[in-house]
């Protein structure tokens, strides 16, 4: 059985001496990056090591020590404690971590996504523009959802990508951003969004049985028009067929601050006796997702993946939870780019994609300055996994 080499080949001399800090709600993701990075540059053999431009290449940790200390008020300060100067830094951020609490005035209260997003300008703001080059990895990118202007509202999401490069940013790493066009907003500047279509592939072979991956038996479903790219992917990479919903709503009113859904509309072929995957880039409450799985199981369709990038799971695990019992869904598949509760990981129908190594390529790639157009298109790489899954090779 042929495996694809872990450790790339970088031959080229890095931009500066590497440095990653992430923030206290990515702490997790970060060591485990840390660790195939630091596993990777022992074992790679290179002729430059030794010289002056690879200073500090190994080392037994890329983490750089800093803090966001709070006062007692709720303010606070970014605090880094070593030296950055001339350093390639990667910045980790996940802004959807509402496990962390810091005091206000004696009351614990909640990370909020703006409480994080603020940190992480802390942590910009002392470095002090002494680094070579500031890469932030914000993998739920903050305020995607406002993507664009429907009314006199604001646009969040661009404005924090601006305030972000005023601050020195050289480039903006996030996965599945809800509208890729945001990055309009900062065209002159680095912004990569990535899709994990890989992982999720993986993650569904290794621990599903017995899939016929075929257009016969299978089928890729969005949800919404929205989300149509990410389908069209995945069923033209793996030869399925796809269809989509479209939400019907209810332009007379607005509750929740947007129009209600009156029903969910099937445009596509038949569904019936094939297996589906339903893509979208988050599930927040879940509820379109399960109306979505209802619709094309009354529709006769047979057992039922969810890939989602991120999980919030606003409203708890509940309807997950029914939904599994009564044959609904049969797995759901997310990734551990923000913050999973132990409950989640805990669940029979639930598949976590780990994307440290993901990252840990990315970072390494660019650290050499060498192109990452290989990581971000792995159509090689999910044909290999199902060759392999056909070859009963995969554990």
């Amino acid at each position: 059985m042929t495996r694809r080499e872990e450790k790339r080949n970088l031959e080229t001399i890095p931009v500066g001496s590497l440095g990653i800090i992430p923030l206290e709600g990515c702490r997790s993701l970060g060591e485990k990056v840390d660790y195939y990075l630091v596993k990777w540059r022992t074992e790679r053999e290179s002729e430059h090591k030794d010289s002056l431009a690879f200073s500090g290449y190994q080392r037994d940790s890329y983490i750089l020590k800093a803090d966001v200390p709070r006062f007692g008020s709720g303010e606070a300060k970014g605090v880094i404690k070593q030296s950055v100067r001339g350093s390639d830094l990667y910045l980790l951020v996940d802004v959807t971590n509402y496990s962390l609490t810091y005091s206000l005035c004696g009351h614990e209260n909640r990370m909020s996504p703006d409480d994080h997003y603020q940190d992480l300008k802390r942590i910009i703001a002392a470095v002090g523009g002494k680094a070579r080059r500031i890469t932030v990895i914000m993998p739920y990118l903050y305020e995607s959802r406002q993507h664009k202007r429907t009314a006199r509202e604001s646009l969040d999401c661009a404005l924090a990508l601006q305030e972000m490069v005023s601050m020195g940013v050289d480039n903006i790493i996030t996965f599945d951003a809800h509208d890729p066009r945001v990055q309009n907003a900062i065209p002159l500047h680095g912004f990569e969004t990535i899709q994990p279509a890989y992982q999720f592939i993986k993650g569904l072979l290794t621990h599903v049985k017995g899939l016929e991956i075929d257009s016969t038996h299978m089928m890729v479903i969005s949800p919404d028009e929205g989300g149509m790219s990410r389908a069209i992917y995945i069923a033209n990479v793996l030869g399925l067929d796809m269809g989509m919903f479209y939400k019907r709503r209810d332009y007379t009113r607005i509750e929740n601050g947007r129009n209600p859904i009156v029903a969910h509309e099937f445009l596509g072929s038949s569904v019936e006796g094939k297996d589906m995957i339903i893509i979208d880039d988050m599930i927040s409450s879940g509820e379109s997702v399960l109306e979505v799985a209802n619709a094309l199981k009354e529709r006769k369709a047979n057992r039922i993946f969810v890939f989602s990038t991120f999980g919030l799971f606003t409203a708890g695990l509940d309807k997950f939870d029914k939904a599994y019992e009564d044959g609904t869904i049969t797995r759901v598949l997310t990734t551990n780019l923000i913050y999973q509760t132990p409950e989640l990981l805990a669940r029979e129908w639930y598949i976590n994609c780990d994307m440290s190594k993901y990252i840990a390529y990315i970072i390494d790639t660019l650290n050499h300055d060498t192109s990452i157009s290989d990581l971000l298109n792995p159509v090689e790489r999910i044909q290999s996994i199902v060759a392999r899954y056909h070859a009963g090779e995969l554990d």
